[in-house]
């Protein structure tokens, strides 16, 4: 006896007591017989009977397939994207019903309605659109709602890495959050988390929401710097998780945005999962209170041989190695003192002796404050 002999009386039990659609009957016994077509399985085992008035377990949600497949088109229809996935969320009566004639038949290793019905949406849509379907990673997810027949969207996230060269003073990293939402979205922001654009992140946001679209900018600095300082060189790399995005390919790999210059921009697989080493070239401007002696300034060459401790608030500490150091006398009380040292170092305390030692207060024996500090550089470490 074959297989197909076997499960047609089980089907003509099932469809004495319920009316079922071609669907939800071949569903029950295509795996047994290991078919790919539910519908066309169904078929063959009605054979002449009644057509179908409303099927007992979906209520026919299958012969609406091409309004949910609307919905899908008209959702992505601004968006760019290979692999997409298919999810559902249907009534708990349609699922119960499911549920309850596989236990009354003893009906095992079938699949649920709820994996039938996004199985058919997604076979039909990559059919259409020559996307490709991908349960495992999508670039792409639709999520259909049967309760109140509406399709939900979400693109997956991208990472852009990039540098950027502050030339002109006066320009903050980081942008302030939106008043209204804290950062979080909202209409009033358009849902970036921020409603002005005029700082480093603003400006560096704003290029990207513009050219492949997204909601929020999550950032991820390798160090940071002060308003007033510059940052020169290759620039400061930074790593920014777009959420959202309509497009997933950047072919601008730098742009001018003001005295804000972005480079070396390109999609990667993800931000730092841990903070990168880095070091920094910096360049510091000096003043004392007393009469400056080039032959004191030369003590600051001690600093290669040591590591500086740096003590936060709580009292715990870290160390920064300097692996460089050369100074310039400009004035009687001004000098450029030149550093290469690991980043994180935080300059104004450095100079001044503020729970950083030894500072160069210390080694000079003079008050000393920092005028300004600007990055020559920063490169990050290889091996982190």
């Amino acid at each position: 006896m074959s297989d197909y002999q076997k499960i047609a009386p089980i089907a003509n039990k099932i469809l004495k007591k319920y009316d079922l659609c071609d669907n939800c009957l071949g569903r029950l016994f295509s795996k047994q017989l290991h078919l790919s077509s539910n519908k066309l399985l169904g078929k063959k085992l009605k054979k002449d009977k009644p057509l179908t008035k409303k099927c007992y377990v979906c209520k026919n949600i299958f012969e609406n397939l091409n309004y949910f497949l609307k919905m899908m088109f008209d959702a992505s229809s601004n968006y760019s994207f290979v692999s997409f996935s298919v999810g559902a969320m249907i009534k708990p009566s349609v699922i119960d019903r499911d549920d309850y004639i596989r236990s009354q038949y003893k009906l095992r290793g079938i699949d649920s309605i709820k994996t039938d019905f996004t199985k058919e949406l997604a076979k039909s849509f990559s059919k259409k659109t020559k996307h490709v379907v991908d349960t495992l990673n999508p670039e792409f997810t639709f999520t259909i709602n049967l309760k109140d027949e509406s399709c939900q969207i979400r693109s997956k996230s991208i990472t852009v890495f990039g540098r950027y060269v502050k030339s002109l003073r006066g320009l903050t990293q980081k942008q302030k959050p939106c008043q209204n939402c804290s950062g979080k979205g909202c209409r009033l922001c358009d849902f970036h988390g921020i409603s002005e654009f005029d700082s480093v992140e603003g400006l560096i946001s704003k290029f990207l929401f513009e050219k492949i679209g997204g909601t929020t900018a999550k950032f991820t600095w390798i160090g940071g710097e002060d308003k007033p300082s510059l940052v020169l060189g290759t620039g400061r790399p930074f790593f920014v998780k777009i959420q959202n995005p309509h497009n997933r390919i950047l072919k601008q790999t730098s742009k001018t945005l003001e005295s804000l210059k972005i480079n070396n921009l390109k999609i990667v697989n993800e931000s730092p999962k841990k903070p990168l080493k880095f070091t920094s070239s910096i360049k510091i401007k000096i003043t004392t209170s007393s009469e400056i002696d080039v032959k004191n300034l030369k003590k600051l060459k001690e600093l290669e041989k040591q590591s500086v401790v740096v003590y936060d608030a709580s009292g715990k500490h870290s160390e920064k190695n300097i692996f460089s150091v050369k100074s310039k006398k400009t004035s009687n009380n001004e000098f450029f003192l030149f550093l290469k040292s690991d980043g994180g170092l935080p300059i104004k305390r450095f100079v001044d002796g503020d729970n950083v030692s030894p500072g160069v207060a210390d080694i000079l024996d003079t008050t000393c404050k920092c005028l300004e500090f600007d990055f020559l550089d920063v490169h990050v470490n290889d091996n982190n």
